[in-house]
């Protein structure tokens, strides 16, 4: 892992002799960083004085005392290789990046064209690479920037070094929050995924003493993160004041100096004034005024007037460029207002990839292998039997293994996939195939194991992350709907193609942790493909379509099919790839449709013949996107339907299915849409308790008598 690196505020500078900050050796130019500190205060003033109050603005949030900072550093971002991971109080350094004034006032209005389209809050931005450093999409939520910016730094070195691809040498990710995120899962994921790794990352925490209302020291004892993470291991700790131009550059410098060196991860953090309130409708009544008379001492627009005038700029010089300032950000203002608003006629669209009328893929700008022209071979949807009869597990390594092969960026990981090749030996060999860069262990963090894939699929990989057992998926919500929305929040700027396998299901036993099945909550989760395949031939084609998809997806293993004899087949050939939303017709029948998908399948063609029903049983193999015209079909045929799943009853996904055939298949049908599912509880233990729970044979045979019998 290498020799320890800490140090602290007033050790720092003995290290090493500080760089330059004015004169001819300085890396700031001070006159633009001037013009981008007085842009974006005036740019918050604007909005918090008359577009906020003329409701031209909704939702805003000022970075006023965070200017001075946020501007040094987006100087020193360069490569443009740079991932820059950011939060919602990150103006200054998107500025710094290269937004306009414009855009950033178009996107704060919600106009047509701006980051998101006009679809999130206009704070939340995104910057694909314009000959220089990636702004990965942010997102509203608190804390949830830290592990993609991590999981892109960890690209940064696969691509180096795996890849040998030589621009990505000196490249850095840098993660920017403030310090009430400090206590969140994703900043110590993060946190312990770089210092693991000793990763290329920048973790820049700007601190303004409030989370909202809250104080610093009720986030991290003490109110300090880097005095707590002082003794870290491979984390170099800097802490420092981020309203005095000369120390903050210094700081800022050596920061971004040590990452690029290749001396591990480093924290910076600087603290500054919060001098608006958290957003626009945050009065700060929450401060005494003392505090706030300290706050509007510690300006540092002011302390930056003081550094620069009169030794860079006259006091007229000064004057000058506040009233070009302003006279600039007054134009792109009216321009701004210009534009129009979003169209709600397109609203709906780019949830997924969407093929243009040409018949192809409108790809998106940035994120995954198709913008940088990567393609895969289209394979076949016939199969090629290779006997003999292999069990799922051996289907889902078989095809991980070749995907390894014929695609470089391909990469495996989760918990205890390397040596050990997975809790349910789906990985197993694979590590010592194709080398730990490419097959590797995690730590125990579902947000730190999905949170990284996001943002290495946005660096240009395509991750293939594990989550040992579905409940273990909870800890990674927040990232698995950030990577679901992300192509739709950018009006299709970005996007993560991910494949997360998530194994569960009941087994041999159950329990509430283990077996869970749920299914029907990536469905609901925007943006994601949702694959629930009942045979080890339907594994490897819809497992190979998911990692050669333009979308991301949640490819469900059902635990008892892992090794089931019915769940057996021949190995369908390395061409074989299944689309999405085409079911499979299990068996004909002309009296009665079974829709069912998962370990429900066969219990649903051993119930027929129990019943001696001539059914047609109709396996959806995949949830998201579902085949509704095979399902509709088949009922306007026999015109009664039974769906059976192992999800609970109650707004499970039958519960989606019986809408759509109530709405579109009501007058053929003979009898109520009847379901079959688990109770409203968790799967229990004890093998009674489970029999009892999971819809078994018996009592899918008697359901389909009965709805015969209606």
């Amino acid at each position: 892992m290498g020799a320890k690196q800490n140090r602290t505020k007033g050790t720092q500078r003995k290290k090493r002799r500080a760089a330059p900050t004015t004169g001819p050796d300085a890396p700031f130019d001070w006159q633009r960083v001037a013009r981008l500190v007085l842009m974006a205060r005036y740019l918050d003033e604007l909005e918090e004085t008359r577009l906020l109050p003329e409701r031209k603005v909704r939702y805003q949030f000022s970075a006023k005392g965070h200017e001075l900072a946020q501007v040094l550093l987006g100087q020193l971002l360069t490569h443009p290789k740079d991932g820059v991971s950011t939060y919602y109080r990150s103006r200054p350094l998107m500025l710094a990046l290269g937004v306009s004034p414009e855009e950033a006032l178009a996107a704060s209005m919600g106009k047509a064209g701006a980051y998101s389209d006009g679809r999130d809050v206009g704070v939340v931005c995104n910057l694909p690479g314009r000959n220089g450093p990636t702004v990965l999409p942010m997102a509203g939520d608190v804390g949830s920037q830290y592990t993609p910016g991590v999981g892109w730094a960890q690209a940064i070195c696969y691509r180096r070094d795996v890849l040998q691809e030589a621009d990505y040498q000196g490249a850095l990710a840098v993660v920017h929050g403030g310090e009430g995120s400090v206590a969140t899962n994703g900043f110590w994921a993060a946190l312990n995924i770089a210092t693991t790794l000793r990763l290329p990352v920048l973790f820049y925490i700007e601190d303004n003493g409030y989370a909202i209302s809250v104080p610093g020291h009720l986030q991290t004892p003490g109110g300090n993160i880097a005095s707590n993470l002082a003794a870290f291991s491979n984390l170099y700790v800097l802490d420092g004041d981020g309203t005095q131009p000369e120390a903050a550059a210094r700081l800022l410098h050596e920061a971004v100096t040590r990452v690029r060196a290749g001396e591990g991860p480093v924290l910076l953090r600087l603290t500054m004034p919060r001098l608006s309130g958290h957003s626009g409708h945050d009065n700060q009544a929450y401060k005494p005024p003392e505090v706030l008379e300290a706050e509007r001492a510690r300006d540092p627009l002011r302390a930056l007037r003081r550094f620069l005038v009169p030794s860079v700029l006259s006091d007229d010089a000064w004057k000058q460029l506040e009233a070009e300032v302003a006279r600039e950000v007054e134009e792109s203002l009216a321009a701004a207002l210009r534009r129009p608003d979003p169209d709600p006629a397109r609203v709906t669209r780019y949830v997924f990839a969407e093929v243009g009328a040409d018949g192809t893929p409108e790809v998106q700008q940035a994120g995954g292998m198709a913008p940088e022209g990567v393609t895969l071979p289209k394979g076949t949807d016939r199969p090629r039997p290779e006997p003999p009869r292999i069990n799922m597990i051996e289907a889902i390594r078989r095809t991980l293994a070749h995907e390894l092969r014929i695609n470089p960026r391909l990469v495996v990981f989760g918990e205890d996939v390397g040596p050990k090749g997975g809790v349910h030996t789906a990985t197993l060999g694979l590590q010592e195939e194709f080398g730990e860069a490419r097959v590797f262990d995690t730590s125990l963090s579902e947000e730190g194991i999905v949170g990284r894939a996001v943002g290495m699929a946005l660096a240009g990989l395509m991750p293939v992350a594990e989550i040992q057992f579905r409940k273990y998926a909870d800890p990674a919500t927040e990232q698995l709907n950030n990577c679901g929305t992300i192509r739709w929040r950018t009006a299709n700027r970005f996007a993560a193609p991910i494949v997360v396998r998530m194994p569960g299901g009941f087994a041999r036993v159950g329990d509430p942790w283990h077996s869970v099945s749920d299914e029907v909550r990536w469905v609901h989760a925007i943006g994601w493909q949702v694959a629930y395949p009942s045979n080890a031939e339907d594994a490897v084609g819809l497992l190979r379509a998911a990692m050669r998809s333009l979308n991301p997806t949640i490819f469900f293993e059902h635990r008892l099919l892992l090794d089931h004899p019915t769940a057996r087949r021949p190995y369908p050939g390395d061409d074989f790839v299944l689309p999405f939303g085409r079911a499979r017709i299990v068996r004909t029948g002309e009296a009665l449709t079974v829709v069912t998908w998962g370990a429900m399948v066969h219990r649903c063609e051993a119930a027929c013949e129990e019943a001696g029903v001539d059914a047609e049983i109709i396996d959806l193999r995949t949830l998201q996107p579902w085949d509704r015209d095979t399902v509709l079909a088949s009922v306007q045929r026999t015109n009664r339907c039974l769906i059976v799943h192992e999800d609970t009853l109650t707004a499970g996904f039958g519960a989606e299915i019986a809408a759509v055939l109530v709405r579109d298949a009501f007058t053929y049908l003979d009898a109520p849409v009847e379901r079959l599912a688990v109770p409203d509880i968790p799967i229990p233990y004890h093998p009674q308790l489970l029999e009892a729970t999971v819809p078994d044979v018996a009592r899918i045979a008697t359901a389909m008598r009965a709805l015969l019998a209606f």
